[in-house]
């Protein structure tokens, strides 16, 4: 028998296949089916969801007063008051699509849209399911190339060209008298 003083046994060889990132994406995917199934049939029973969702996604659209209270994460429940929840799934990659969903808050109504890739946590408590994701942020498009500083720019179009007359460089002949 192998010494183990942290009796933590032994330990998983490393894996070559990307196993977690395959077990996240499936039960990302079960999560989206539930609120799938819930879009077109309801709530069953005593089913309810939390729904906790990355709020400085860039594609996350909630109303400035709740990003300003939540400015990094929300959780939300979706139980007996809520409308119009649709599911757009996108290309079909992983994490592709969002949520849309009407909630009200403080006697406010509001449309949510979560992108998918967003959520970080999806839970049915009647069911005794739960799930974490992790979160990662979409990558940042390439800044703007700006020019040089010694490159001209363009004359504004309600600039005139400078026209320069040659005449002003000849050389001039007295007329002949005849």
């Amino acid at each position: 028998m192998e010494d183990d003083p942290d009796n933590t046994g032994p330990s998983a060889p490393e894996s070559l296949m990307p196993y977690d990132t395959w077990t996240e994406q499936a039960m990302r995917r079960v999560a989206v089916q539930a609120i799938k199934h819930v879009a077109q049939n309801g709530l069953p029973g005593e089913h309810h969801f939390y729904l906790t969702f990355r709020t400085d996604d860039p594609g996350t659209v909630i109303p400035p007063r709740l990003r300003a209270q939540y400015p990094q994460e929300m959780t939300i429940v979706l139980q007996h008051q809520f409308w119009d929840l649709s599911v757009e799934e996108g290309d079909g990659s992983p994490g592709a699509g969002h949520v849309s969903i009407g909630l009200s808050f403080g006697g406010v109504p509001s449309t949510l849209v979560i992108p998918i890739a967003a959520i970080t946590a999806f839970a049915d408590p009647h069911a005794r399911f739960g799930v974490r994701f992790s979160y990662t942020p979409p990558p940042e498009p390439p800044p703007a190339v700006a020019q040089e500083p010694d490159a001209p720019d363009e004359a504004p179009a309600t600039e005139a060209p400078q026209v320069v007359s040659l005449d002003a460089f000849r050389r001039r002949t007295p007329p002949r008298e005849t």
